[in-house]
């Protein structure tokens, strides 16, 4: 073997580079430096133990690299060169798919963290239908803050089209705004799977929902059972599979969080068949209405002979607009809450289970006023 590699010294001596370059990849695979170079970014598309791939790399550079060395570092004109290309491309190793909560309140929620991840990714898009921007946070105002342009990215974006998204993340740094925390709906954790399986690196910067800032009302995190979602009834489609699951939590003792449906960017029946992209006004369920159809399920439970759970006389907790400056909290009947205003969205609705005696004192400074029901 030294002697091979002493005669292929000798021999690139005697004769000018550029024929010996030649002459090399002629006679040896000429892509044996951009195996090398490009290894990572492949790497991350193979579905492979680390150390699989790394034994097997090893022994193939081992075979390879000990007599073709030479000749190509007369080809990059020194190790350099050489060193240098193949460092560059150990970026592709640390290029990542970033979901970043924003928080609730406006567009300093963010975390410094995350901030910092917006200003170094090469492209952002901003998750824009499982919750709400039109009030607190906006698009512009996020462009602003952040000084780069965001992509705003709508249901059929994170849905059907993930790869859009994803285009890309495994060879620059891409990141997905979400409002609230990444994994407060399921739709992200269906799109992180799609990243890992298409092995790009992704990692999760948290911040603050609905889920842990409902503690904002007094009642103890830790006493909430199954969170449930109130959906909007519509013409004909009145389901009520909700009420088991409170019913199911009530007669644990434990709180239920009621989270509120929203509707943005829906299409009519028409508009869908004939293939418009047309969409209705956003729409966003409030606690009264919530509050009336969970009333009308309890009438409908009585009139089968079945004993309700919950009557006009419930004590429930109404939440408007949570993190935000206008931010409301309400204690008050079921009755009184179906007639309550309380203003934009977002809200959510508790019903509580059985309360600890600080619970109790904290609900009371939340109770509604005499009077006070529109």
């Amino acid at each position: 073997m030294l002697f091979g590699i002493s005669t292929i010294c000798r021999s690139a001596g005697s004769c000018r580079p550029s024929l010996f370059v030649a002459y090399n990849k002629v006679c040896t695979s000429q892509y044996f430096v951009w195996y090398i170079v490009l290894l990572p970014l492949v790497a991350s598309r193979i579905n492979m133990e680390t150390w699989r791939a790394v034994k097997l790399t090893s022994a193939w550079l081992g075979a390879q690299g000990i007599w073709l060395l030479v000749a190509y570092l007369y080809e990059f004109r020194g190790w350099n060169t050489f060193l240098h290309m193949f460092l560059a491309s150990l970026l592709f190793l640390f290029m990542v798919f970033y979901l970043i909560g924003l928080g609730l309140g406006d567009v300093e929620d963010i975390t410094v963290k995350g901030l910092n991840i917006v200003k170094k990714c090469s492209r952002v898009h901003l998750e824009a239908y499982t919750s709400i921007l039109c009030y607190g946070l906006d698009k512009s105002k996020l462009e602003e803050f952040y000084g780069r342009p965001v992509i705003e990215a709508d249901r059929t974006a994170v849905e059907q089209n993930s790869e859009e998204i994803l285009k890309g993340a495994d060879v620059e740094d891409v990141a997905l705004l979400v409002v609230g925390d990444p994994f407060g709906a399921t739709t992200h954790a269906d799109l992180v799977l799609r990243a890992k399986q298409s092995g790009i690196q992704v990692r999760v910067i948290h911040n603050a929902s609905i889920m842990n800032a409902v503690g904002c009302c007094g009642l103890q995190l830790y006493n909430f059972g199954e969170t449930v979602s109130i959906v909007m009834w519509l013409d004909g489609w009145e389901p009520d599979s909700y009420y088991d699951k409170i019913a199911g939590n009530k007669n644990s003792g434990m709180h239920t969080l009621c989270l509120l449906d929203i509707k943005t960017k829906e299409q009519t029946v028409e508009n869908m068949m004939r293939g418009r992209k047309i969409y209705e006004p956003p729409r966003y369920l409030t606690c009264s209405e919530a509050a009336q159809q969970l009333l009308t399920i309890c009438e409908r439970r009585s009139e089968k002979g079945e004993a309700p759970v919950l009557n006009e006389n419930t004590m429930v907790v109404g939440l408007a607009r949570v993190g935000w400056d206008d931010q409301k909290t309400v204690y008050c009947t079921l009755k009184e809450m179906a007639s309550l205003d309380m203003g934009s969205p977002l809200h959510s609705l508790i019903i509580p289970g059985q309360t600890h005696p600080l619970e109790v004192d904290l609900l009371d400074t939340f109770r509604l006023p005499e009077k006070s029901v529109n």
